[in-house]
């Protein structure tokens, strides 16, 4: 098991549930967007945010937010140390360096101190794209023994100038390399890892590369804080974050909906009502599981007359054919209705169950 360490009220590692970041892509010096878009973060289920700080009015600004939200919020700092020092004095939760692109050993180290004075922890670490050019070199190319080995050494660094509360990465863009890489570096440290597929793109091959390459890792016991990255909105990142999680088991769904995949019985547009519910209950399970309500499972399913029956373990579901849908729960038929107004129904019993639920 890692070591746990604190980002604001959120644990990282040490048996922690995963923590779901992402990052914000509005120009930090203007601070009502960043408020605004960290707040859109928070309020789609993101409980780490990352902030770039490219210069000092980009920290103060970065100070400002702090006080205005509730979310920890994270320092990216690249190559000049004292923007990093500037944001931890501005109420940092984390930072985030690369002590490779930082400078001499007495600018990292002053860094660690103010990290240290205000017990903040960093995140060091590395991507495939950064990767010190002598390991490059000793491995022949970018490679998971290569970005393991930086990872590794990157903790070092910092623990040897005093300081452990650490946490680390090692991201690349190729999937299995990207697994190989933290399997071996899972053998290194006990420190608390971070991780994600760097630079996967737009959400088409992004979400796969993403799905694949992050859920092998939590499936292998691997990850203590993970981000989705999307050439997108990072809501998206958040809320396809979330569906990893609770796909891997980690996390409850609030809402579950199974569908069969059709077949030639199929007499209705399953697909256009299996879609369609999905759509209208997420807003409802983001509800149900802010207020902590026991998961529902819900069935959308092709055959009127073996519908029901197959889907006994659903607490409620609609099937259909031949101009006539079904409203059931657990199996057992609830009632009738015309097929147009089979998601109506099956909306309205969920907003029922969950105001009953919730009081």
């Amino acid at each position: 098991m890692s070591r746990m360490v604190h980002c604001g009220d959120v644990a990282i590692g040490g048996g922690a549930p995963v923590s779901i970041q992402s990052m914000t892509n509005v120009d930090t010096r203007d601070t009502d967007a960043l408020v605004r878009q960290i707040s859109e973060l928070a309020e789609a289920g993101c409980q780490i945010v990352r902030c770039a700080i490219p210069d000092m009015e980009a920290a103060e600004s970065f100070g400002r937010a702090k006080k205005l939200v509730r979310v920890p919020l994270v320092a990216d700092i690249h190559f000049d140390y004292r923007l990093a020092i500037a944001s931890i004095d501005a109420g940092a939760d984390k930072i985030r360096i690369n002590p490779g692109n930082i400078g001499s050993v007495d600018r990292v180290k002053a860094v660690v101190d103010k990290a240290k004075e205000h017990d903040i922890p960093i995140r060091v670490g590395v991507n495939s794209g950064s990767l010190q050019k002598d390991l490059i070199e000793k491995y022949g190319g970018v490679t998971a023994d290569a970005l393991a080995e930086s990872g590794a050494s990157m903790l070092k660094y910092i623990e040897d100038l005093g300081y452990d509360k650490l946490v680390v990465s090692i991201k690349s863009s190729n999937v299995r390399m990207n697994y190989d890489a933290h399997l071996k570096l899972k053998e290194l440290t006990d420190a608390p890892i971070h991780i994600g597929i760097t630079e996967s793109g737009t959400p088409r091959n992004g979400e796969l590369k993403s799905a694949i390459g992050i859920g092998a890792l939590l499936l292998a016991g691997i990850g203590d804080t993970m981000r989705v990255s999307l050439t997108d909105d990072p809501v998206k990142e958040v809320l396809f974050a979330r569906r990893i999680l609770e796909t891997a088991g980690l996390r409850e769904k609030a809402i579950d909906v199974v569908s069969c995949p059709t077949c030639g019985r199929t007499e209705i547009d399953l697909i256009g009502l299996a879609n369609e519910a999905e759509e209208r209950l997420m807003p409802i399970a983001q509800k149900r599981a802010d207020a902590g309500l026991r998961p529902l499972k819900i069935a959308v399913m092709g055959c009127a007359v073996n519908g029901p029956g197959e889907s006994r373990e659903a607490d409620y579901g609609i099937a259909g054919g031949k101009g006539e849908g079904l409203v059931f729960s657990h199996g057992v038929i609830l009632e009738k209705t015309d097929e147009n107004r089979l998601v109506d129904r099956l909306i309205e019993l969920v907003e029922a169950d969950s105001e009953q639920k919730a009081k």
